[in-house]
């Protein structure tokens, strides 16, 4: 392994260039003993260390086939118990700040789930599928592997979505309501047959008759950033650029998606940008970092973002090139800081749902 001089200075006092040419020598030291991951909401200069940038599920099957002892994921805090879950007890899982958390998983807590599930399963007949969003914790995760459901990403919800319903008459989503009506709608599954379940009332809100009628039961969380976009975003690009198209993420509300002219996951809204030809125009819904990083590398094309003002992850944007620089230093000393480790009580269970999503993909 190569020595690297240690640099007398504080790293907080370095310039970013200081600060990424030290993470490439301690990357160049290491060598296959790390993996640095990035999703794609990540800023610029983090995606510029990474050995790979992608989705949910994509990372997800990175981490499932990596080697590496040591696997830096700079994303939140769901995302890194995903990849504990799927990889062997001789890899670390590191998060290079341990705060980055999500929202809308915080929205829906294995507490209330298990209240929400005993009203629902006393007064509805027939079997209910349990699918919770990957944006969630492990304990979700393990919930509705208990419970013979499965896990979803935004890529493939329609797939697992329509399992479920092969599996029973009724589908529990959560905790995204958006992605699982727009999901439930393209199966035929009419509006008025899904319910918006409200965690902080009895059945949801609803009558025993509305809850027995209803096919799809929606969880009332959501995300921050994509609630950010509006139809009128839609129609002021369309009257500034004619002929721009709209694409947004899955996790924006209904009426917005119905106005676009796609939508899809992260890695969708990569593919449709690059696969248009020269002089395309493009007006996004999704994290400004995705939006501006699209921009950057087509510059043979519009691509802006649908809101006027800054889509910002701000759990995402917590991880800065000195986080991860910070967590090599501390590795290269011999010791394993902000590692995420999953109990393996709920991980027994979680690796389950995590495992029958990635087959059923």
């Amino acid at each position: 392994m190569q020595a690297v001089t240690q640099s007398p200075s504080d790293p907080r006092d370095w310039t970013e260039e200081q600060v990424l040419s030290r993470i490439a020598a301690l990357k160049e030291r290491f060598g296959r003993d790390l993996l640095i991951l990035a999703h794609h909401y990540q800023r610029d200069a983090v995606t510029g260390v990474a050995d790979a940038v992608g989705d949910s599920l994509g990372l997800a099957r990175l981490a499932a086939g990596a080697t590496a002892r040591h696997i830096v994921f700079c994303g939140v805090h769901f995302m890194a118990e995903t990849a504990d879950m799927l990889t062997g007890p001789d890899q670390a899982v590191i998060l290079p700040e341990l705060a980055a958390g999500c929202s809308m998983a915080d929205m829906a807590t294995p507490d209330a789930l298990e209240y929400a599930w005993e009203r629902l399963t006393a007064v509805v007949p027939g079997r209910i599928v349990p699918i919770s969003y990957v944006n969630s914790s492990a304990a979700l995760k393990a919930f509705v592997a208990s419970r013979g459901g499965t896990v979803c990403t935004s890529s493939n919800a329609r797939r697992i979505v329509e399992w479920a319903f092969s599996q029973g008459e009724r589908v529990f989503f959560f905790p995204d309501e958006h992605l699982g009506r727009i999901t439930a709608y393209e199966l035929g599954v009419p509006l008025d047959r899904m319910l918006v379940w409200d965690r902080d009332k009895d059945l949801g809100g609803h009558t025993a008759e509305a809850v027995r009628r209803a096919k799809v039961y929606l969880w009332d969380g959501f995300c921050v950033v994509h609630q950010m976009f509006d139809v009128m975003d839609v129609a002021d690009w369309r009257r500034k650029e004619p002929g721009i198209r709209v694409i947004v993420h899955p996790e924006c509300p209904f009426d917005l998606i119905q106005a676009a002219d796609a939508h899809g996951s992260t890695e969708a809204i990569v593919r449709a940008v690059a696969a248009s030809p020269a002089g395309s125009k493009w007006a996004v819904g999704t994290e400004i970092n995705l939006v501006s990083r699209l921009a950057a590398r087509h510059p043979d094309k519009l691509v802006v973002s649908l809101s006027p003002h800054q889509a910002v992850c701000a759990n995402m944007y917590r991880t800065k090139p000195l986080s991860v620089l910070r967590v090599l230093e501390e590795l290269a000393e011999g010791r394993t800081p902000n590692r995420v480790r999953v109990p393996e009580d709920v991980a027994g269970q979680a690796r389950r749902a995590v495992a029958r999503m990635l087959s059923l993909s």
